[in-house]
């Protein structure tokens, strides 16, 4: 079976969660079928087609941008029995490919552009573009894979005109050899934190979907000898940016401890950071999955998220976490962050146990080599029906 899998991301350049996703996922499925992967980028390596935006389009919206760097992976795909986008990034590409080619067209809905209205200030105009992309080749598409139940909900409300049997629900993974506690300090160290007190972690991008500025100003009252270290970098656009270092600087006049990492870390030291991270927090406003708390429970860390989407599918409240309600005063999910995250502060007893159950559950029930045999049977079924 030649499967091409379709995305924007892949190493070395994985700044989110679906980057991470589609990582493992074509490890895992090599192994199980005949994979081409096609992303963006520069070069091409053994299995990866990298391609790269149309030069003449430099300087224009970045929807169109992305259209070209579809059209391109379309016309690579020649010879493949099924194709397999990620985001909207790569929708286009496949179901292109699906027209030109007459081959199935499976897409991973990681998140949805109808539920993410922000993106409008990133993109202007190209947000009708990206949306018309994804519904387009969503209600087209042979399978659509939800990484959460919460997700499949979501998938049918916004595209009630797709059948309900294409929608299938296969949970994102976590390698949880690779992601496991590294009791070593270095990391820790160059970046000037204190590893004898505890710190609240975040590891994300700056975006409206990740709840930054929610969270920079929840965490203003907390326990004071906790310090707060914030891996978040990757801006989507000007205005976040601005108002990200607006709310950091002021952070940081009102406590002590406040570490602002911008640069992409490298693994080792995320994972090195997420072990001795107190308490791990999540304050997304919308979160298909989430698949940094993975990683957190992975590591042994208990985690503070959100009650939205598929969060509560991985976080396990009261077991190897806390979930704080979503609110349409920010001001009271903001205080609510605050509590969660104290309670947690306050009882490094019950924080640990959280941190173990955490990890047994990751463990157990989201491994990536699971979730590529569920993959990759779905793709048999298709070419059966094909």
């Amino acid at each position: 079976m030649r499967v091409g899998l379709l995305t924007r991301e892949y190493p070395p350049d994985v700044y989110g969660g679906a980057g991470v996703h589609v990582e493992f996922l074509a490890r895992e499925l090599a192994s199980l079928v005949d994979l081409e992967v096609h992303s963006w980028g520069e070069g091409r390596g053994v299995g990866v087609v990298r391609h790269r935006p149309w030069s003449v389009l430099d300087g224009s919206n970045d929807a169109l941008r992305t259209f070209s760097v579809d059209l391109s992976i379309a016309a690579a795909l020649e010879g493949r029995d099924l194709v397999h986008s990620h985001t909207w990034y790569a929708n286009l590409a496949g179901h292109l490919a699906k027209l030109l080619y007459g081959v199935p067209h499976v897409v991973t809905a990681h998140s949805l552009e109808p539920l993410r209205p922000w993106k409008a200030e990133q993109l202007g105009g190209g947000y009708a573009l990206s949306g018309w992309a994804e519904r387009t080749a969503i209600e087209a598409a042979d399978a659509v894979i939800a990484v959460s139940g919460a997700m499949r909900e979501d998938i049918l409300a916004c595209y009630p005109a797709l059948d309900p049997a294409r929608v299938h629900v296969v949970h994102n993974g976590i390698d949880t050899r690779l992601y496991r506690p590294d009791h070593g300090t270095d990391a820790l160290t160059r970046h000037g934190i204190d590893p004898a007190r505890p710190y609240v972690l975040f590891v994300g991008r700056i975006t409206r979907q990740k709840g930054v500025p929610h969270l920079l100003r929840a965490v203003r009252e907390i326990d004071a000898g906790a310090q707060v270290v914030l891996c978040a970098g990757a801006p989507d656009t000007p205005e976040i940016d601005r108002e990200f270092r607006e709310l950091y600087e002021e952070l940081s006049r009102v406590r002590e401890g406040v570490f602002w990492i911008p640069q992409m870390l490298p693994r080792p030291e995320v994972i090195q950071l997420l072990t001795h991270a107190a308490v791990f927090v999540c304050p997304s406003v919308y979160e298909p999955l989430g698949i940094v708390n993975l990683e957190a429970m992975a590591c042994g860390t208990p985690v503070v998220a959100s009650r939205v989407g598929g969060i509560p599918e991985v976080v396990d409240d009261g077991r190897t976490g806390l979930l704080v309600e979503p609110a349409d005063d920010a001001s009271t999910f903001e205080a609510g962050l605050a509590r969660a995250l104290d309670t947690v502060l306050a009882d490094r007893d019950a924080a640990g146990r959280m941190g173990e159950a955490g990890r047994e559950r990751a463990v157990g029930e989201f491994g990536w080599d699971a979730v590529a045999r569920r993959t990759a049977g779905l793709y048999e079924e298709i070419l059966k029906q094909a």
